[in-house]
Protein backbone atom coordinates (compact mmCIF):
# COMPACT_ATOMS: atom_id res chain seq x y z
CA UNK A 1 0.00 0.00 0.00
CA UNK A 2 1.16 4.04 -0.38
CA UNK A 3 1.17 5.44 3.21
CA UNK A 4 2.20 8.78 4.14
CA UNK A 5 4.87 9.12 6.95
CA UNK A 6 3.13 11.17 10.30
CA UNK A 7 6.97 12.87 9.80
CA UNK A 8 5.79 14.44 6.28
CA UNK A 9 2.33 15.07 7.39
CA UNK A 10 4.15 17.83 10.39
CA UNK A 11 6.19 19.33 7.65
CA UNK A 12 3.44 20.37 5.34
CA UNK A 13 0.02 19.47 6.75
CA UNK A 14 -2.00 21.49 4.75
CA UNK A 15 -0.59 19.86 1.37
CA UNK A 16 -2.57 16.49 2.79
CA UNK A 17 -5.85 18.24 3.27
CA UNK A 18 -7.46 18.04 -0.01
CA UNK A 19 -7.01 13.55 -0.90
CA UNK A 20 -7.36 11.10 1.38
CA UNK A 21 -4.27 9.19 2.55
CA UNK A 22 -3.07 6.34 3.98
CA UNK A 23 -1.50 6.44 7.58
CA UNK A 24 0.34 3.05 9.30
CA UNK A 25 1.15 3.00 13.08
CA UNK A 26 0.73 1.00 16.17
CA UNK A 27 -1.42 2.11 19.04
CA UNK A 28 -0.07 4.76 21.96
CA UNK A 29 -3.49 5.44 23.44
CA UNK A 30 -7.16 4.70 22.80
CA UNK A 31 -10.28 6.28 24.08
CA UNK A 32 -14.16 5.51 23.15
CA UNK A 33 -16.39 7.77 23.91
CA UNK A 34 -19.14 6.06 22.48
CA UNK A 35 -19.87 8.58 19.30
CA UNK A 36 -15.99 9.07 18.79
CA UNK A 37 -12.97 7.05 20.02
CA UNK A 38 -9.80 8.82 19.47
CA UNK A 39 -6.23 6.79 18.84
CA UNK A 40 -3.02 8.20 19.45
CA UNK A 41 -0.95 6.30 16.60
CA UNK A 42 2.67 6.64 15.99
CA UNK A 43 5.17 5.04 12.88
CA UNK A 44 8.71 5.40 14.12
CA UNK A 45 9.10 8.40 11.52
CA UNK A 46 9.53 11.18 14.19
CA UNK A 47 8.73 11.59 17.71
CA UNK A 48 5.65 13.16 17.79
CA UNK A 49 2.37 11.05 17.16
CA UNK A 50 -0.75 11.42 15.56
CA UNK A 51 -4.33 12.07 16.76
CA UNK A 52 -7.08 10.08 14.71
CA UNK A 53 -10.65 10.41 15.03
CA UNK A 54 -13.09 7.79 14.54
CA UNK A 55 -16.52 8.48 14.12
CA UNK A 56 -19.06 5.38 15.02
CA UNK A 57 -21.45 6.45 12.27
CA UNK A 58 -18.80 6.62 9.37
CA UNK A 59 -16.48 3.51 10.79
CA UNK A 60 -18.10 0.28 9.75
CA UNK A 61 -16.39 -1.89 12.22
CA UNK A 62 -16.16 0.70 15.25
CA UNK A 63 -17.11 -1.43 17.96
CA UNK A 64 -14.44 -3.99 16.91
CA UNK A 65 -11.74 -1.14 16.99
CA UNK A 66 -12.26 0.78 20.30
CA UNK A 67 -11.54 -2.51 21.60
CA UNK A 68 -8.33 -2.52 20.31
CA UNK A 69 -5.30 -2.85 22.69
CA UNK A 70 -2.41 -0.64 23.22
CA UNK A 71 0.53 -1.54 21.21
CA UNK A 72 -2.01 -3.03 18.16
CA UNK A 73 -0.59 -2.30 14.41
CA UNK A 74 -3.30 -0.15 11.92
CA UNK A 75 -3.45 1.14 8.44
CA UNK A 76 -6.21 4.07 8.50
CA UNK A 77 -7.17 6.17 5.24
CA UNK A 78 -9.11 9.43 6.21
CA UNK A 79 -8.65 13.07 5.76
CA UNK A 80 -6.37 15.33 7.45
CA UNK A 81 -8.17 18.14 9.10
CA UNK A 82 -6.04 20.64 10.66
CA UNK A 83 -6.65 22.17 14.26
CA UNK A 84 -4.45 25.30 14.66
CA UNK A 85 -6.36 25.67 18.11
CA UNK A 86 -5.87 22.44 19.43
CA UNK A 87 -2.93 20.84 21.16
CA UNK A 88 -2.14 19.20 17.78
CA UNK A 89 -2.15 21.42 14.91
CA UNK A 90 -3.63 18.62 12.91
CA UNK A 91 -5.52 15.15 13.07
CA UNK A 92 -6.81 12.30 10.58
CA UNK A 93 -10.38 12.10 10.61
CA UNK A 94 -10.45 8.35 9.46
CA UNK A 95 -13.07 7.09 6.62
CA UNK A 96 -11.51 3.28 6.93
CA UNK A 97 -9.40 1.18 9.49
CA UNK A 98 -7.99 -1.99 9.41
CA UNK A 99 -6.02 -3.55 12.54
CA UNK A 100 -3.21 -4.84 10.73
CA UNK A 101 -1.82 -6.75 14.13
CA UNK A 102 -3.53 -6.86 17.28
CA UNK A 103 -2.27 -7.13 20.39
CA UNK A 104 -3.64 -8.58 24.01
CA UNK A 105 -3.79 -6.82 27.21
CA UNK A 106 -0.84 -8.21 28.82
CA UNK A 107 1.20 -5.98 26.43
CA UNK A 108 4.50 -4.85 28.34
CA UNK A 109 4.38 -1.15 27.39
CA UNK A 110 1.04 0.39 28.69
CA UNK A 111 0.25 3.74 29.04
CA UNK A 112 2.63 4.54 32.13
CA UNK A 113 6.12 5.89 32.49
CA UNK A 114 8.25 2.47 32.81
CA UNK A 115 12.16 2.08 34.31
CA UNK A 116 15.06 2.08 32.02
CA UNK A 117 15.99 -0.49 34.14
CA UNK A 118 12.56 -3.01 33.31
CA UNK A 119 12.91 -1.64 29.28
CA UNK A 120 16.26 -3.20 28.99
CA UNK A 121 14.68 -6.82 29.85
CA UNK A 122 12.55 -5.90 26.99
CA UNK A 123 15.16 -4.58 24.47
CA UNK A 124 12.89 -5.36 21.52
CA UNK A 125 9.83 -3.76 22.35
CA UNK A 126 11.67 -0.53 23.93
CA UNK A 127 12.07 1.08 20.81
CA UNK A 128 8.08 1.71 20.82
CA UNK A 129 8.53 3.76 23.88
CA UNK A 130 9.23 7.97 23.67
CA UNK A 131 12.53 7.68 25.37
CA UNK A 132 14.09 4.98 22.76
CA UNK A 133 12.23 6.40 19.80
CA UNK A 134 13.75 9.17 20.33
CA UNK A 135 17.45 8.06 21.37
CA UNK A 136 17.48 5.46 18.70
CA UNK A 137 16.63 8.19 15.88
CA UNK A 138 18.83 11.01 17.16
CA UNK A 139 21.61 7.90 16.40
CA UNK A 140 20.75 7.25 12.91
CA UNK A 141 20.92 10.62 12.35
CA UNK A 142 23.91 10.98 14.38
CA UNK A 143 25.39 8.07 11.94
CA UNK A 144 24.49 9.82 8.90
CA UNK A 145 25.99 13.02 10.42
CA UNK A 146 29.56 11.49 10.41
CA UNK A 147 29.07 10.12 7.51
CA UNK A 148 28.25 13.24 5.53
CA UNK A 149 31.29 15.49 6.86
CA UNK A 150 34.12 13.24 6.25
CA UNK A 151 32.45 12.81 2.44
CA UNK A 152 32.33 16.60 2.42
CA UNK A 153 36.30 16.85 3.92
CA UNK A 154 37.36 14.38 1.12
CA UNK A 155 37.71 11.38 3.40
CA UNK A 156 37.92 8.00 1.83
CA UNK A 157 35.31 5.55 3.97
CA UNK A 158 37.04 2.29 4.34
CA UNK A 159 35.90 -0.95 6.27
CA UNK A 160 38.66 -2.82 8.60
CA UNK A 161 38.83 -6.45 9.61
CA UNK A 162 36.59 -7.25 12.35
CA UNK A 163 38.96 -10.65 12.85
CA UNK A 164 42.23 -9.97 13.30
CA UNK A 165 45.06 -11.33 15.18
CA UNK A 166 46.60 -7.61 16.99
CA UNK A 167 45.69 -6.46 19.64
CA UNK A 168 46.16 -3.41 18.42
CA UNK A 169 48.79 -1.23 21.31
CA UNK A 170 47.23 -3.13 23.68
CA UNK A 171 43.47 -1.55 23.64
CA UNK A 172 41.72 -3.98 26.17
CA UNK A 173 41.21 -7.89 26.37
CA UNK A 174 39.85 -9.55 23.53
CA UNK A 175 37.22 -12.24 22.38
CA UNK A 176 38.95 -15.20 20.52
CA UNK A 177 36.94 -16.60 17.35
CA UNK A 178 37.71 -20.89 16.87
CA UNK A 179 35.93 -23.47 15.31
CA UNK A 180 37.53 -25.76 17.39
CA UNK A 181 36.10 -28.37 19.16
CA UNK A 182 36.74 -26.32 23.27
CA UNK A 183 35.74 -29.34 24.84
CA UNK A 184 38.49 -31.58 23.36
CA UNK A 185 40.71 -29.12 21.15
CA UNK A 186 44.00 -30.24 19.28
CA UNK A 187 46.97 -29.94 21.42
CA UNK A 188 50.37 -29.19 20.59
CA UNK A 189 53.55 -31.72 21.96
CA UNK A 190 53.59 -29.24 24.66
CA UNK A 191 50.03 -29.00 25.66
CA UNK A 192 49.12 -26.03 24.30
CA UNK A 193 46.21 -25.90 22.46
CA UNK A 194 47.35 -25.58 18.81
CA UNK A 195 46.03 -22.82 16.32
CA UNK A 196 47.68 -24.15 13.48
CA UNK A 197 44.40 -26.49 13.35
CA UNK A 198 41.95 -24.01 13.38
CA UNK A 199 40.56 -22.14 10.49
CA UNK A 200 42.78 -19.29 10.26
CA UNK A 201 45.62 -21.60 11.08
CA UNK A 202 46.40 -19.32 13.80
CA UNK A 203 45.41 -17.63 16.95
CA UNK A 204 42.38 -14.90 15.58
CA UNK A 205 40.18 -12.44 18.04
CA UNK A 206 37.70 -10.04 16.87
CA UNK A 207 38.85 -6.39 16.43
CA UNK A 208 39.44 -3.56 19.26
CA UNK A 209 40.58 -1.12 16.90
CA UNK A 210 41.10 -0.36 13.12
CA UNK A 211 43.21 1.92 13.71
CA UNK A 212 46.75 -0.10 12.40
CA UNK A 213 44.77 -1.15 9.34
CA UNK A 214 43.56 2.71 9.09
CA UNK A 215 47.32 3.94 8.76
CA UNK A 216 48.18 1.60 6.03
CA UNK A 217 45.15 2.86 3.89
CA UNK A 218 45.51 6.78 5.00
CA UNK A 219 49.21 6.61 3.27
CA UNK A 220 47.57 5.58 -0.29
CA UNK A 221 44.65 7.86 0.02
CA UNK A 222 45.66 10.38 2.40
CA UNK A 223 42.77 10.63 4.13
CA UNK A 224 40.08 7.75 5.20
CA UNK A 225 37.71 6.86 7.93
CA UNK A 226 36.69 3.97 9.87
CA UNK A 227 33.11 3.56 11.23
CA UNK A 228 32.19 0.12 12.67
CA UNK A 229 31.65 -2.14 15.26
CA UNK A 230 34.41 -3.18 18.08
CA UNK A 231 34.75 -5.51 20.86
CA UNK A 232 36.23 -5.55 24.19
CA UNK A 233 36.39 -8.81 26.63
CA UNK A 234 37.00 -6.77 29.73
CA UNK A 235 34.71 -7.59 33.09
CA UNK A 236 33.15 -4.13 33.72
CA UNK A 237 29.92 -3.37 35.13
CA UNK A 238 30.09 0.25 34.93
CA UNK A 239 27.38 2.50 33.25
CA UNK A 240 30.23 3.71 30.43
CA UNK A 241 31.69 0.37 29.16
CA UNK A 242 30.11 -2.13 26.86
CA UNK A 243 31.74 -5.62 25.13
CA UNK A 244 30.34 -4.25 21.80
CA UNK A 245 30.56 -0.98 20.54
CA UNK A 246 30.91 0.85 17.41
CA UNK A 247 33.70 3.20 16.44
CA UNK A 248 34.30 6.13 14.28
CA UNK A 249 38.35 6.28 13.40
CA UNK A 250 40.21 8.79 10.80
CA UNK A 251 43.55 8.45 10.04
CA UNK A 252 44.81 11.10 7.50
CA UNK A 253 48.56 11.75 5.97
CA UNK A 254 50.76 15.35 6.25
CA UNK A 255 48.89 16.11 9.46
CA UNK A 256 50.35 17.09 12.91
CA UNK A 257 48.58 17.08 16.43
CA UNK A 258 47.26 20.19 15.64
CA UNK A 259 45.49 18.89 12.41
CA UNK A 260 43.85 16.30 14.27
CA UNK A 261 42.62 18.41 17.40
CA UNK A 262 41.06 21.01 14.41
CA UNK A 263 39.81 17.88 12.91
CA UNK A 264 38.10 16.15 16.28
CA UNK A 265 36.65 19.25 17.08
CA UNK A 266 35.33 20.21 13.40
CA UNK A 267 33.36 16.53 12.98
CA UNK A 268 31.73 16.92 17.15
CA UNK A 269 30.61 20.46 16.21
CA UNK A 270 28.94 19.29 12.98
CA UNK A 271 27.58 16.60 14.18
CA UNK A 272 25.65 18.23 16.96
CA UNK A 273 24.80 20.92 14.88
CA UNK A 274 23.14 18.39 12.47
CA UNK A 275 21.09 16.97 15.20
CA UNK A 276 19.69 19.55 16.89
CA UNK A 277 18.33 20.90 13.37
CA UNK A 278 16.86 17.35 12.52
CA UNK A 279 15.61 16.02 15.70
CA UNK A 280 14.46 19.45 17.32
CA UNK A 281 11.58 17.15 19.21
CA UNK A 282 13.80 14.68 20.21
CA UNK A 283 15.72 17.25 22.12
CA UNK A 284 13.32 18.26 23.51
CA UNK A 285 11.62 15.82 25.05
CA UNK A 286 15.08 14.53 26.46
CA UNK A 287 15.86 18.02 27.67
CA UNK A 288 12.18 17.65 29.55
CA UNK A 289 12.43 14.52 30.88
CA UNK A 290 15.81 12.72 30.98
CA UNK A 291 18.66 15.55 31.07
CA UNK A 292 17.34 19.13 31.76
CA UNK A 293 20.59 20.61 30.98
CA UNK A 294 20.69 18.92 27.25
CA UNK A 295 19.54 21.78 24.93
CA UNK A 296 21.89 24.01 26.56
CA UNK A 297 24.96 22.06 26.81
CA UNK A 298 24.55 21.37 23.02
CA UNK A 299 24.03 24.85 21.81
CA UNK A 300 27.03 26.06 24.02
CA UNK A 301 28.82 23.20 22.10
CA UNK A 302 28.19 24.42 18.72
CA UNK A 303 28.45 28.18 19.93
CA UNK A 304 31.79 28.13 21.52
CA UNK A 305 35.42 27.46 20.88
CA UNK A 306 37.72 24.47 22.69
CA UNK A 307 40.13 25.27 25.24
CA UNK A 308 43.42 23.22 25.40
CA UNK A 309 46.11 22.36 28.23
CA UNK A 310 48.97 20.00 28.24
CA UNK A 311 48.64 17.05 30.95
CA UNK A 312 51.03 18.68 33.34
CA UNK A 313 48.98 21.86 33.46
CA UNK A 314 45.89 19.94 34.13
CA UNK A 315 47.57 17.54 36.57
CA UNK A 316 48.72 21.24 39.07
CA UNK A 317 44.79 22.31 38.03
CA UNK A 318 44.05 19.52 40.00
CA UNK A 319 46.02 19.34 42.52
CA UNK A 320 45.26 22.99 43.54
CA UNK A 321 41.44 22.37 43.23
CA UNK A 322 40.91 21.85 46.93
CA UNK A 323 38.78 18.89 45.82
CA UNK A 324 38.16 15.18 47.12
CA UNK A 325 38.78 13.45 44.42
CA UNK A 326 38.10 9.93 44.70
CA UNK A 327 41.45 8.69 42.80
CA UNK A 328 44.78 10.91 43.72
CA UNK A 329 46.09 13.10 41.49
CA UNK A 330 49.53 12.92 40.49
CA UNK A 331 52.02 13.28 37.45
CA UNK A 332 51.90 9.75 35.55
CA UNK A 333 48.44 8.78 36.51
CA UNK A 334 46.17 8.11 33.96
CA UNK A 335 43.11 11.05 34.65
CA UNK A 336 39.54 9.29 35.39
CA UNK A 337 36.13 10.67 34.58
CA UNK A 338 36.03 12.74 37.70
CA UNK A 339 38.97 14.00 37.05
CA UNK A 340 37.90 14.93 33.66
CA UNK A 341 34.05 16.30 34.75
CA UNK A 342 36.15 18.93 37.20
CA UNK A 343 38.22 20.57 34.51
CA UNK A 344 35.18 20.94 31.99
CA UNK A 345 32.40 21.37 34.38
CA UNK A 346 34.10 23.85 37.16
CA UNK A 347 37.77 25.09 36.25
CA UNK A 348 37.14 26.16 32.63
CA UNK A 349 33.45 25.76 31.95
CA UNK A 350 34.10 24.41 28.43
CA UNK A 351 35.01 21.42 26.41
CA UNK A 352 39.13 21.10 26.93
CA UNK A 353 42.03 19.05 24.96
CA UNK A 354 44.73 17.70 27.21
CA UNK A 355 47.65 17.00 25.38
CA UNK A 356 50.77 15.84 25.39
CA UNK A 357 50.51 12.79 28.03
CA UNK A 358 53.41 10.34 29.72
CA UNK A 359 54.31 7.83 27.18
CA UNK A 360 54.04 5.08 30.00
CA UNK A 361 50.89 5.72 29.96
CA UNK A 362 50.08 5.61 26.14
CA UNK A 363 50.36 3.38 23.10
CA UNK A 364 53.81 2.74 21.40
CA UNK A 365 52.71 4.31 18.33
CA UNK A 366 51.93 8.13 19.47
CA UNK A 367 54.88 10.65 18.19
CA UNK A 368 57.02 10.86 21.60
CA UNK A 369 57.88 14.53 21.85
CA UNK A 370 61.38 16.42 22.00
CA UNK A 371 61.52 16.04 26.04
CA UNK A 372 61.82 12.63 25.49
CA UNK A 373 58.81 11.98 28.81
CA UNK A 374 55.70 13.23 27.01
CA UNK A 375 54.11 11.57 23.66
CA UNK A 376 51.87 13.82 21.14
CA UNK A 377 48.51 12.57 22.51
CA UNK A 378 45.27 14.72 22.64
CA UNK A 379 41.85 13.98 24.70
CA UNK A 380 38.94 15.76 23.76
CA UNK A 381 36.88 15.96 27.41
CA UNK A 382 33.09 17.39 27.40
CA UNK A 383 30.82 18.72 29.97
CA UNK A 384 28.70 16.01 31.67
CA UNK A 385 30.92 12.86 29.96
CA UNK A 386 34.41 13.50 30.17
CA UNK A 387 36.12 11.87 27.73
CA UNK A 388 34.54 11.74 24.25
CA UNK A 389 37.47 11.66 22.12
CA UNK A 390 40.88 10.44 22.56
CA UNK A 391 43.86 10.74 19.48
CA UNK A 392 47.40 11.12 18.71
CA UNK A 393 49.71 12.25 15.77
CA UNK A 394 51.39 8.51 15.12
CA UNK A 395 55.44 7.81 15.41
CA UNK A 396 57.05 8.14 11.93
CA UNK A 397 60.33 8.36 13.08
CA UNK A 398 61.90 4.00 12.32
CA UNK A 399 64.04 4.60 14.51
CA UNK A 400 62.42 5.70 17.84
CA UNK A 401 59.33 3.99 16.68
CA UNK A 402 61.24 0.49 17.18
CA UNK A 403 62.96 1.88 20.53
CA UNK A 404 59.50 2.62 21.99
CA UNK A 405 58.56 -1.53 20.95
CA UNK A 406 61.78 -2.23 22.83
CA UNK A 407 60.63 -0.59 25.55
CA UNK A 408 56.98 -1.36 25.74
CA UNK A 409 58.58 -5.56 25.24
CA UNK A 410 56.58 -5.83 21.72
CA UNK A 411 58.05 -8.61 18.95
CA UNK A 412 59.39 -6.24 16.55
CA UNK A 413 58.65 -9.32 13.92
CA UNK A 414 54.77 -9.07 14.61
CA UNK A 415 54.83 -5.43 13.30
CA UNK A 416 56.43 -5.77 10.07
CA UNK A 417 54.38 -4.43 7.47
CA UNK A 418 53.18 -1.81 10.29
CA UNK A 419 57.18 -0.64 10.18
CA UNK A 420 56.85 -1.05 6.59
CA UNK A 421 54.98 2.32 6.43
CA UNK A 422 57.64 4.22 7.64
CA UNK A 423 59.83 2.53 5.53
CA UNK A 424 58.19 2.75 2.40
CA UNK A 425 57.32 6.72 2.03
CA UNK A 426 56.67 7.16 5.32
CA UNK A 427 55.02 10.80 6.38
CA UNK A 428 53.81 12.70 9.21
CA UNK A 429 49.63 11.60 10.18
CA UNK A 430 47.58 11.64 12.72
CA UNK A 431 44.37 10.16 13.78
CA UNK A 432 41.60 9.67 16.75
CA UNK A 433 38.79 7.22 17.80
CA UNK A 434 35.26 8.20 18.75
CA UNK A 435 33.33 5.58 20.50
CA UNK A 436 29.56 6.13 19.01
CA UNK A 437 27.67 4.71 21.80
CA UNK A 438 29.68 7.77 24.12
CA UNK A 439 28.68 10.60 21.26
CA UNK A 440 25.14 9.32 21.74
CA UNK A 441 25.02 9.40 25.31
CA UNK A 442 26.44 13.38 25.38
CA UNK A 443 23.79 13.89 22.48
CA UNK A 444 20.85 12.35 24.39
CA UNK A 445 21.61 12.92 28.10
CA UNK A 446 21.41 9.00 28.71
CA UNK A 447 23.58 8.08 31.22
CA UNK A 448 23.83 4.29 30.46
CA UNK A 449 25.46 2.87 27.56
CA UNK A 450 23.26 0.37 27.81
CA UNK A 451 20.57 2.59 27.07
CA UNK A 452 22.51 4.30 23.76
CA UNK A 453 22.50 0.70 21.96
CA UNK A 454 19.39 -1.01 20.55
CA UNK A 455 20.82 -4.44 21.74
CA UNK A 456 23.81 -3.74 24.91
CA UNK A 457 26.33 -6.72 24.94
CA UNK A 458 27.60 -6.66 28.52
CA UNK A 459 29.29 -8.54 31.17
CA UNK A 460 26.81 -10.94 31.78
CA UNK A 461 24.31 -10.15 29.16
CA UNK A 462 23.94 -11.05 25.69
CA UNK A 463 20.14 -10.75 24.96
Amino acid sequence: MKRELISELYKAPESFCDREITVCGWVRSLRDSKAFAFATINDGSCFPCLQVVLERDRIGNYDELVKMNVGAAISVKGKIILTPDAKQPFELSAIEVKEEGASSPDYPLQKKRHTVEYLREIPHLRPRTNLFSAVFRIRSEAAYAIHSFFNENNFIYVHTPIFTTSDCEGAGEMFRVTTLDVNDPPRTEEGAVDYSKDFFGKEVSLTVSGQMEGETLAMAYGRIYTFGPTFRAEYSFTARHAAEFWMIEPEFAFADLNDDMQLAWDMLQYVVRYVMKTCEKDIEFLNNFVDKGLKERLTKLVESEYRKVTYTEAVEILKASGESFKYPVEWGCDLQTEHERYLTEKHFNAPVFVTDYPKEIKAFSMRCNDDGKTVAAMDLLVPGVGEIIGGSQREERIDILLERMQECGLEVENYNRYLDLRRFGGAEHAGFGLGFERLIMYLTGVSNIRDAIPYPRTTGNCY
